[in-house]
């Protein structure tokens, strides 16, 4: 049984409030120094027609295969452009690791490339990346992080192959930041008083996304539809559920959620979760399995919001779960 981590994490001052965390790492600047990249599009369900963007910066040719390759999945609404997807990118390139910044299907501007909508449960797509990089690039050593959305989407994925005994060989690794591994109770703590900022920001987004669907594909997609959601979880009872193949939003939930696979992780796997999350609620059922799960390191801080995790600058930028993540990963990139 793994133990839980103590609390390494100390809020910078001034950010010890989880909302203030949470809105620091979306606003504060970052700097980027990551190389131009390859942009690549992945066709991820060939029968759907469904196609993904990424990002991809490589290490010199002699030593692309070798290196550690970083896929970065971004949560709801964000894309390949999320600060916390530059930042984790920027500190793994700096330790020699290739670096795929993945835009899940529409994000980043990519509505035209699928016809399809993305949600929460769309793990295969993260496989598919993944499997395509080690077949056509041969490369050797393959690690996934998630935040938030991302961060369910990895723990699906590498609950998924572990129950099968599918996972590639060349997957050394997994991380999750913030993962929404209980999607129905963090659906519903977006609809509480303190929270409805953040459940504003995503809806205006997902409806803005959902009608220019409506303009690219009219014979699929209706836009009235979109009218009557006024919360996140009546938008996925009306959009998601009724266009991505479920009964319902329960229905979504329960489907998409990784807890119901994390304790078929057979890979080296580093949780990140802080108690103060304003939104991600991680149900004690799932934090047991996480705990008894031997290949899991579970750490669960007091203090650091929502993918935020932002401390003093000691020679560092501060982002303490990138560090973190890219440090576990460092144990894995030579192996």
């Amino acid at each position: 049984m793994s133990e839980i981590k103590q609390p390494e994490f100390t809020p910078r001052r001034g950010l010890r409030n989880p909302h203030a965390q949470t809105l620091a790492g979306n606003f504060l600047q970052r700097k980027n120094a990551l190389p131009p990249a390859e942009e690549r599009i992945f066709a991820v369900h060939p029968e759907e027609g469904a196609q993904v963007l990424c990002h991809c910066h490589w290490q010199p040719a002699d030593k692309k295969r070798e290196a550690l390759t970083v896929i970065i999945v971004h949560g709801l609404e964000g894309s390949s452009e999320s600060k916390y997807v530059i930042g984790t990118g920027n500190k793994a390139w700096a330790k020699g690791m290739n670096v795929v910044r993945m835009n899940m299907r529409n994000c980043g501007g990519t509505e035209q490339l699928s016809p399809t909508l993305y949600h929460s449960g769309m793990s295969d797509d993260v496989g598919g990346v993944a499997r395509t990089l080690i077949e056509q690039d041969g490369l050797k050593r393959i690690a996934l992080v998630g935040f938030s959305m991302g961060g369910n989407l990895v723990m699906k994925l590498a609950g998924e192959w572990g129950r099968k005994s599918a996972a590639p060989k060349e997957l050394v690794a997994v991380a999750g930041v913030s993962p929404a591994m209980d999607l129905a109770p963090s659906a519903d703590a977006l609809h509480e008083l303190q929270n409805r900022m953040y459940e504003w920001k995503f809806l205006r987004g997902l409806r803005r996304r959902f009608r220019r669907k409506a303009e690219l594909f009219p014979d699929r997609y209706n836009a009235a539809h979109v009218q009557s959601s006024r919360t996140i979880r009546e938008f996925d009872h009306e959009i998601t559920a009724r266009y991505s193949g479920f009964t319902s939003a329960d229905d979504y939930y329960t489907r998409a959620s990784s807890s119901r696979v994390v304790e078929f992780i057979t890979v080296p796997t580093l949780v990140i979760h802080s108690t103060d999350d304003p939104f991600i609620r991680m149900l004690p059922e799932t934090r047991t399995k996480l705990m008894s799960n031997p290949h899991v390191t579970y750490i669960e801080t007091n203090h650091g919001g929502h993918c935020a995790f932002i401390g003093e600058a000691n020679g560092n930028d501060g982002r303490w779960a990138e560090q973190t993540v890219v440090e576990f990963f460092e144990k894995f990139a030579q192996r």
